[in-house]
């Protein structure tokens, strides 16, 4: 192969090789930027599970978009079709919290009481703090009841910033397609298991413990019967044996006896 042939092979390689060096460095940066925008919305985690027909602690996430501006005022609301008896925000430093009530057009039963009204949305305002830009911010609440009927619950999420733009994240999931703008979404785990259930469980135990505490109390008085029985029967043996002594020597103090007399 002459030198000419292999100098031109080795270019057309080297510029293969540099082509898909930046098809790669684009594909990367492309994967970062879709990532980085998906991550970004409004998002809400259970702290630990959120049982369905239970109660759960989640953390409503607020990360801030914007490099030239600050979040400052955070609003959720509630879902409607799955209205929740009991709402309590936990208090965050810097943010002021509002609670708002609406009517239900259908009552709600909670331990035994009836529910006209239930929270429909939780504002948090910054009163001395905020989420700057490369910052987040977790705002706790305690929601329950959790319905049984549903796999999730889906929130709307209002994002405010202070040069007054607003941002919706509104958009409920669909199935093969990701909201541009989408809704916190909490997604139910299965219900936790049935009280009377694991009462049952634990009498089922408690009478097993039981009846093998009987029997082992069965079997030890029945050994101790046994043990005394034979203590009973050793104890005849040596005072039958002790009389046959006394009787022996009784025998033979009265020969003697009777051969010094006849001497």
């Amino acid at each position: 192969m002459s030198a000419t042939r292999v100098q031109n092979v080795s270019r057309t390689s080297s510029r293969a090789a540099a082509r898909a060096t930046a098809v790669t460095a684009i594909a990367a940066s492309a994967v970062l930027l879709l990532s980085g925008t998906a991550a970004a919305h409004v998002s809400v985690q259970p702290q630990g599970e959120a049982a369905k027909g239970g109660y759960a602690t989640v953390n409503f996430k607020v990360p801030n978009e914007r490099d030239d501006a600050s979040t400052v005022k955070l609003e959720i609301s509630m879902p409607t079709e799955h209205p929740l008896s009991s709402v309590l925000p936990q208090p965050v430093p810097g943010w002021k919290v509002t609670v708002s009530k609406s009517k239900l057009a259908k009552p709600l039963e909670s331990h035994g009481r009836q529910i006209t009204e239930a929270v429909s949305k939780v504002t948090w305002t910054a009163d001395g703090s905020k989420i700057g830009p490369g910052q987040f911010q977790q705002f706790p609440v305690s929601l329950g009841q959790l319905p049984e009927n549903a796999d999730q619950l889906v929130f709307k999420a209002l994002q405010t910033y202070d040069n007054k733009e607003v941002v919706r994240w509104i958009e409920a999931p669909q199935e093969g397609a990701e909201p541009e703008s989408p809704a916190p979404v909490l997604e139910l785990s299965a219900p936790a298991d049935d009280h009377h259930a694991e009462d049952a469980k634990d009498g089922k135990a408690a009478e097993d413990t039981k009846g093998t505490k009987d029997a082992q109390g069965s079997a030890h008085g029945e050994k101790s019967a046994s043990a005394s029985s034979d203590g009973s029967d050793s104890t005849a043996r040596i005072l039958a044996v002790v009389g046959i002594l006394v009787g022996a020597v009784g025998v033979a103090f009265g020969v003697l006896s009777g051969r010094r007399r006849s001497s």
